[in-house]
């Protein structure tokens, strides 16, 4: 998932320098220089562009600010009205520095080494800005769905056309493939799942096929266990993120099957390290090793993962 975080030294090192995070995000040298310190010390098979997935509610006028320890800050949207003063589209300029970002990286990587571009699923974003921050359930937005259904189509309208064009200039500035992740779509029932998580997606990804027709998107529906099934079947992804949760058996059989997977290893079991990560990193090349697959967490690496544990799993992952 993503590379860049607090686990590197080098990456703190930078984070020092740029003072907020929005700072750096939006600081094209030192984001690329981010994006490329994983690549640089691992020989991973990809880069993964340095930003996060509130760039889009910024980019719409929301006001976003990350506090330390405590993560995103956004100023909530309480209600239809509050979602009706949002900008109709995003503000490009404020995405200039990306771009930036994904051009010197593309200009910086080896032939063989990808990069991936990403973006928040519509409900997953939709979740940080009714909230005002991410919940344990993230129930502010569940209800607002519930309470007021248009005005929460309004704001995943938005959010599917602003995110298919950041998309879409994420491509034209040179990223490879784009991953879109949908964090929490496993807090919804069955129901609210079709309707917020794989409809909006749906719609997103034929929007960004429209502008860029051999677009590549890895989709993410975190905690979806068996709605992965009627996802990858409505959702035209070319392949699926599987998160540490999912049943492998049940991925291999049903998913991998018709398409390829992306994961899952428990981003845990990496920062214990030991026979544990031998063992998991084996179990899940065993899982998926005989069909289309790319070996990746099952989440975000964790900050306090140790150097030593990612490149034990490296060398086991390539048989070293």
């Amino acid at each position: 998932m993503r590379q860049a975080g607090r686990y590197l030294p080098e990456y703190r090192e930078l984070r020092a320098q740029a003072g907020g995070f929005l700072d750096l995000v939006f600081n094209p040298r030192l984001a690329a220089e981010v994006t490329l310190q994983p690549v640089r010390r691992f020989d991973f098979d990809a880069a993964i562009l340095f930003s996060d997935i509130l760039v889009i509610p910024h980019a719409l006028g929301q006001k976003v600010e990350f506090t330390v320890g405590e993560g995103p800050r956004l100023d909530p949207l309480a209600d239809g009205k509050a979602i009706r003063q949002l900008r109709g589209e995003v503000d490009q300029d404020k995405l200039a520095p990306i771009y930036e970002t994904i051009g010197l990286v593309k200009k910086s990587l080896p032939g063989n080494v990808s990069l991936l571009g990403f973006c928040g699923a519509p409900w997953t974003v939709a979740t940080y800005m009714i909230a005002g921050c991410g919940t344990a359930d993230q129930s502010p937005a569940r209800q607002l769905a519930y309470r007021d259904a248009n005005s929460f189509t309004q704001l995943i309208d938005v959010l599917v056309t602003a995110s298919a064009n950041y998309l879409a200039r994420q491509f034209a500035a040179g990223v490879d493939a784009v991953q879109i992740f949908d964090t929490w779509a496993g807090v919804l029932p069955p129901e609210e799942f079709s309707r917020w998580c794989v409809a909006p997606t749906q719609k997103l990804i034929g929007e960004l096929r429209r502008q860029v027709p051999e677009a590549k998107v890895i989709g993410f529906p975190r905690g979806a266990g068996t709605g992965l099934t009627s996802y990858v079947a409505q959702v035209p992804v070319d392949a699926v993120g599987l998160d540490w949760t999912v049943d492998r058996a049940y991925a291999r059989d049903n998913i991998q099957s018709n398409i390829p997977v992306q994961g899952n290893l428990d981003p845990l079991v990496l920062v214990a390290g030991g026979a544990a990560l031998d063992q998991a990193v084996d179990a899940v090349l065993d899982a998926f090793g005989g069909g289309p697959f790319i070996f990746n967490l099952g989440h975000g690496i964790l900050p306090e993962t140790p150097i030593a544990h990612v490149e034990r799993m490296v060398a086991r992952v390539r048989g070293q």
